[in-house]
């Protein structure tokens, strides 16, 4: 009895230490709102300037969300973005647009297909010269782009400049809406692929009417490739998942300071093709409902997975509204797949020293098991089956396919070759590529060479160490195999340089869909997947069957 008396002790101990606890943190919560309220006091009265509340109270906001998570963020009631992103929808010409610093204009980057800048005849590359009479020299990209967007159904005029000719286009906004699901089609061995970049409303009607394509065609295997899929809505992955999975699935659960985030997610739907031997393709752009949705499926055995580490977001946001219209995008619990782990890899609350999150090392995650008995961890992402190398890439390659001298040698040739480039086969001829080594020379286009960069630093701090005399040889001997110009740098890394000049004239002259063919066609991984999945036995003996 007393055993007892002393548990009951310590539990109204713990309870009003809680309680005391809890009227603590109320009590700062409200002296520092009081305190900030009384500081915009004062200044709003007695600062020399009128001050703008908005700007103010909203770098205020911005400052405060920072403090959290970079998934954390208010969005005021005239911004579209939230809904954008979740939905995929918005309303204006359908294209994307980007700058280019020597013009000092934006022009027109891809159009999409079916929207009304490609059915007026809108093309990459054209400048915009102005935007229902308003020019747009020296305008900001996004102030362009919010120029074009509007009312379904509302008009506007653009001008552009195409080479040395200018011209006029009418066209009549309309409701966009982005797809989820940017490319389908057949590969060999009865492969089916479907490239899934985005979880978008409607993510799974897309996904099944593919599927359902695709098994008309004869796909009895299947690909799901999301790479650089960000992740968006949690019911649109769940229901992709019941297209594979038996109904009343177990795929993930949420766990929240609050008892009203906690939610057990299952599979509600009946499923098309429990047995069709899946590859799902991830890297580390796959985040949030892509690690649910590849996650799940390993930890249930139902896919091997190929690529590299995922992102690692463990997070989920929900939408709160707020005063005067505005909404709160916050996130509210981690989720936990299928073998209980959670594989959030960032902490936001700890930073390192540069303002970096701190990340989980591999030696301290935990072992989970997947229903088959394999071994799987938490705390870093999804670790794929099958682990490839992803490319290492040369900085200067960046320097160049960001440029618009890259971007508009692209659109030019996409112009004058228009209706001949198959999306697959297409290849330059070595005179087309002299041409283009030659275009660039013509240019001022310099590329910054990281290796460069780094024996510069070598000089200085062999200088400072003593060592410049007697490492003077060598140092000038690195200087002269990195400093070979621009000619030498294209033909150095030709390989990569013809290979993402091909893929972008494709892109410029067949758009996205042409453009992914062409990557699926000539994907080293994908061409892995499909191997795999031909293969039964090797198939099976990743997945422990």
């Amino acid at each position: 009895m007393r055993k007892i008396h002393y548990v009951i002790i310590a539990m109204l101990v713990a309870l009003a230490g809680t309680v005391q606890g809890q009227e603590n943190h109320n009590a700062v919560t409200m002296r520092n709102l009081n305190l900030f309220s009384d500081i915009y006091k004062q200044l709003d009265l007695f600062y020399v300037d009128t001050l703008n509340a908005d700007t103010v109270i909203g770098w205020g906001i911005r400052s405060m969300l920072r403090q959290v998570d970079p998934f954390t963020d208010y969005y005021p009631e005239d911004d579209n973005e939230l809904r954008q992103m979740s939905t995929g929808k918005y309303a204006g010409i359908g294209s994307v647009v980007r700058y280019n610093r020597k013009e000092k204009r934006t022009m027109i980057g891809e159009p999409y297909e079916g929207t009304p800048s490609q059915k007026a005849g809108l093309l990459p590359g054209d400048i915009l010269l102005s935007v229902d009479g308003q020019d747009t020299y020296n305008v900001p990209v996004d102030k362009v782009s919010e120029m074009l967007r509007g009312d379904a159904g509302t008009s506007l005029e653009v001008k552009v400049r195409r080479g040395d000719e200018e011209k006029t286009f009418r066209l009549t906004r309309q409701t966009i809406q982005t797809p989820s699901v940017s490319y389908s089609g057949m590969l060999p061995d009865s492969v089916g692929y479907i490239y899934l970049d985005a979880f978008r409303e409607g993510a799974f009607r897309e996904v099944r009417d593919a599927l359902a394509g695709l098994r008309e065609q004869g796909a009895c295997r299947l690909i799901i490739d999301l790479r650089g899929n960000g992740g968006g809505a949690v019911d649109e992955c769940v229901n992709i998942a019941s297209l594979f999975l038996p109904r009343g699935q177990h795929l993930m659960s949420t766990k929240g300071k609050v008892p009203s985030t906690n939610y057990d997610y299952r599979t509600a739907l009946e499923p098309v093709d429990t047995l069709m031997p899946l590859v799902l393709m991830v890297d580390g752009g796959s985040a949030s409902c892509s690690e649910i949705l590849a996650g799940g499926m390993q930890d249930l055995d139902r896919a091997v997975l190929i690529g590299e580490r995922t992102y690692g977001k463990g997070l989920v946001q929900s939408v709160r509204d707020m005063s005067f219209g505005g909404q709160l995008k916050m996130t509210t619990c981690k989720y936990y797949i299928p073998s209980g782990r959670c594989i959030q890899a960032y902490d936001y609350r700890h930073l390192n020293a540069d303002g970096s999150a701190k990340t989980l090392p591999d030696s301290l995650t935990h072992v989970f098991h997947t229903a088959g008995g394999r071994e799987v961890r938490d705390g870093g992402g999804v670790m794929p089956d099958v682990k490839v190398q992803p490319d290492s890439l040369p900085s200067m390659l960046f320097d160049l396919t960001s440029s618009d001298e890259f971007f508009t040698y692209t659109t030019r040739y996409a112009r004058e070759h228009a209706g001949s480039i198959d999306p697959v086969s297409f290849s330059l001829t070595d005179e087309e590529y002299a041409d283009f080594v030659r275009y660039i020379q013509s240019t001022d286009l310099k590329f910054s060479r990281r290796s460069t960069e780094v024996l510069g630093l070598l000089r200085r701090v062999a200088k400072s160490e003593g060592y410049a005399e007697e490492a003077q040889a060598q140092l000038d001997a690195l200087q002269e195999v990195f400093s070979k110009g621009v000619a030498a740098d294209l033909e150095h890394f030709r390989d990569l340089v013809k290979r993402d000049l091909e893929s972008e004239i494709v892109l410029d002259a067949c758009m996205q869909k042409g453009a992914i063919k062409r990557i699926v066609g000539n994907d080293r991984d994908v061409k892995r997947a499909v191997e795999i999945l031909k293969n039964k036995d090797e198939y099976n003996k990743i997945l422990g069957k």
